[in-house]
C-alpha cells in the first residue's frame, strides 16, 4: 500500500507544526504528505515550508475546506488518501494499524477508527466511543458490515481517522464545495451508499482538539439550520436513487434528533426545532414530536433547565465523553 496524507490548512500557524510532527512521527510513515494552504493570511506558509522537502506545500485562493481537500486528493500520487485537519493529530501507530487492517481485509475500500476528543486547555480528554462497544458490534471482524448501523450506534469515526481509496473518493463525487457545514458527513454517506462495509480501529489512535476556535460555525451560524435541512433532503434523495433509503433513514433521524437536542440549549433556535418537526415529520415518532413541542412551549425555562442539567453533569463528572460547553 502507498498512502498520501492530505491536510487542509487555513490560518493554522499556531497548530500546524504539531499536526505535521504527529504525521512525521508515524511508526509506518506516510508515502507523501500534502498540505493545501487555503489562502491563509497568517504565517501558516512559513511554518509549513519550515519542514522542507518532507512536506509538499500547495497554495490556493481561499475556497473552503472541501475545495482544499479536493485539491490535495487530485494532487496525490498514491492509491490511498489519509485525511487529517491542520489542527489535529495522529498517534504514532495510527497509519501502521490502518494499513495492517486494510491489507488483512482487501475487500475494503475505506476505513476509520476511534479517537480522543480533547479539551487540552482544561486537561480533559476521552475516547469518542468505548472500544469494547465497537468490538461487540463488529464481533470477530475488523470492520462494520454497515456504515449506516455504525453511525446510528455512534461508533463511526471522523475526518482525521478516515483512510479511503482515491478512486472511491472520485467516484463518489469528492467533497461538495457548496456544503458549508457537515461536508465530511455528506461525503461519508455518498461513499456508504456504494460501499457499506468500512474498517474500524476500536482503539483510539488520533486526537480531535475541541478547543480550536470554530470559525466556520460562527460564520455560518444564522444559516446553520437551512444548511442542515438541505443536507438531509439531498441525502434522502440520493439514498432513494441508489436504493439505500431503508439504510439511510435511521441515520437521518439520528442526525436531526442530535441537532434538535443541541438547539434546546439556545432559546433563539426553538423555531428551528418546530420547523424540523414539520419538515421531516415522517422521520419522527409521534411521542418524540409531542415531547419536543411541549419543550418548546417555554423556551427560557427549557433552555435554562438544559444548562442546569449540563452544569450538574460536568461538576459531578458524570459525562464520559469530553464535549464543548453548550452555547447560550
Amino acid at each position: 500500500m502507498k498512502v498520501s496524507a492530505v491536510i487542509p490548512v487555513y490560518n493554522n500557524a499556531r497548530f500546524i507544526a504539531r499536526t505535521l510532527e504527529s504525521v512525521l512521527a508515524q511508526s509506518r510513515p506516510a508515502d507523501e504528505i500534502i498540505v493545501v494552504d487555503d489562502g491563509s493570511t497568517d504565517n501558516s506558509a512559513e511554518v509549513i515550508k519550515g519542514f522542507g522537502q518532507k512536506v509538499r506545500y500547495i497554495y490556493q485562493e481561499n475556497a473552503g475546506a472541501s475545495a482544499a481537500r479536493n485539491t490535495g486528493i487530485h494532487a496525490a500520487k498514491y492509491e490511498w488518501i489519509a485525511l487529517l485537519d491542520g489542527d489535529d493529530e495522529w498517534l504514532e501507530d495510527y497509519l501502521k494499524r490502518q494499513v495492517e487492517l486494510l491489507e488483512a481485509n482487501p475487500q475494503l475500500v475505506w476505513s476509520t477508527g476511534n479517537y480522543f476528543t480533547c479539551l487540552c486547555d482544561e486537561n480533559r480528554r476521552s475516547s469518542k466511543f468505548l472500544p469494547e462497544k465497537c468490538q461487540a458490534i463488529m464481533k470477530d471482524k475488523q470492520y462494520h458490515k454497515s456504515y449506516f448501523k455504525a453511525f446510528v450506534a455512534e461508533v463511526h469515526g471522523w475526518t482525521g481517522t478516515m483512510i479511503i481509496k482515491k478512486e472511491v473518493l472520485v467516484k463518489a463525487g469528492l467533497f461538495r464545495s457548496g456544503q458549508l457545514k457537515a461536508n465530511d458527513i455528506d461525503m461519508w454517506f455518498r461513499i456508504a451508499y456504494r460501499w457499506k462495509q468500512i474498517g474500524c480501529l476500536a482503539e483510539p489512535l488520533a486526537i480531535y482538539h475541541l478547543c480550536i476556535p470554530q470559525s466556520i460555525s460562527r460564520k455560518y451560524g444564522p444559516k446553520r439550520a437551512e444548511i442542515h435541512w438541505a443536507l438531509i433532503e439531498r441525502l434522502l434523495g440520493q439514498a432513494q436513487e441508489l436504493d439505500a433509503l431503508t439504510d439511510f433513514q435511521p441515520c437521518a433521524t439520528h442526525m436531526l434528533r442530535c441537532w434538535n437536542r443541541s438547539a434546546l440549549f439556545q432559546k433563539s433556535r426553538y423555531d428551528e426545532i418546530r420547523h424540523t418537526l414539520k419538515r421531516f415529520g415522517d422521520l419522527f415518532s409521534w411521542r418524540y414530536k409531542v415531547t419536543m413541542r411541549l419543550l418548546t412551549l417555554s423556551p427560557a425555562m427549557t433552555a435554562g433547565g438544559c444548562h442546569l442539567i449540563s452544569y450538574v453533569i460536568r461538576k459531578l463528572d458524570l459525562r464520559r465523553q469530553v464535549v464543548r460547553k453548550p452555547q447560550r
